[in-house]
């Protein structure tokens, strides 16, 4: 029998709006979560995220609430927090939650600032009931929410915990290509930022196209030695959760 209870999507912002709208016109009853009223009534009376991804339509399935304690009824969360208030977050969810064994997939890019640590430890040390995965790549917010073609990583630790979020989130224009290498998929979301922003200086500077490419080339091969000390493997580091992210960060204006 499929499971029709709500998938809880923490997260009102482009991301978190373009994943709930993904998951909602596959049929799946969705909960889109924020922290302000006035944006959680405005998502169900406008129909469009019109701060945050204007021009996208929410399908019917999807409602937007600030109540975290609609997540005891949930099947499973998708959690688009910012990194740096993904802590506290994740604890009131876990409360809410009673405790409960429910898979998170985690959506947010970035280590925890004091800590270091990536989001799937932040997790295991919050939620430690949760059952964790990550899905990261080259994924702008509008492409996905609109239905253009994209690719990006799933890692999850067990095939089960893979196939759960694959019959979720895949589409035929939305693939996600399965992996168990965690911490490989979270630091290439994060280390690419260091990198972009680098190749944003230089293209502000004036140093033209070589330079560009210069420290995307050398900022990647800096990444794997990094990446290969945190345990991460080469051929994630080389995929789209790496390299793939990387690419279209670093270009994109």
């Amino acid at each position: 029998m499929a499971d029709d209870r709500p998938i809880f999507v923490a997260g009102a912002g482009s991301w978190g709006t373009a994943l709930a709208v993904l998951i909602a016109n596959q049929g799946y009853r969705t909960i889109l979560w924020g922290r302000r009223e006035e944006h959680a009534r405005a998502l169900n009376e406008e129909r469009e995220n019109r701060r945050y991804l204007p021009g996208v339509d929410l399908p019917p399935p999807l409602e937007a609430t600030t109540d975290l304690s609609r997540v005891s009824s949930a099947q499973a969360v998708v959690f688009v927090v910012p990194a740096q208030h993904s802590r506290g977050v994740l604890i009131e969810l876990r409360n809410a939650a009673d405790r409960a064994p429910m898979p998170v997939v985690l959506c947010s890019k970035g280590l925890e600032r004091g800590t270091l640590a990536p989001m799937h430890h932040v997790l295991e040390e919050a939620w430690p009931e949760a059952e964790p995965a990550v899905l990261s790549g080259p994924s702008f917010a509008a492409d996905v929410a609109r239905g253009l073609p994209t690719a990006v990583t799933l890692a999850a630790s067990s095939p089960e915990a893979q196939q759960f979020w694959l019959e979720r989130l895949a589409t035929s224009s939305f693939r996600p290509y399965a992996s168990d290498d965690l911490m490989g998929a979270e630091l290439g979301g994060a280390v690419k930022n260091v990198l972009a922003i680098a190749c944003g200086i230089a293209v502000g500077k004036g140093f033209g196209e070589s330079a560009k490419a210069a420290l995307i080339a050398r900022g990647f091969s800096e990444f794997q030695r990094f990446g290969r000390v945190m345990g991460a493997r080469h051929e994630t580091m080389g995929g789209l959760s790496g390299l793939g992210d990387l690419v279209l960060t670093a270009n994109s204006k």
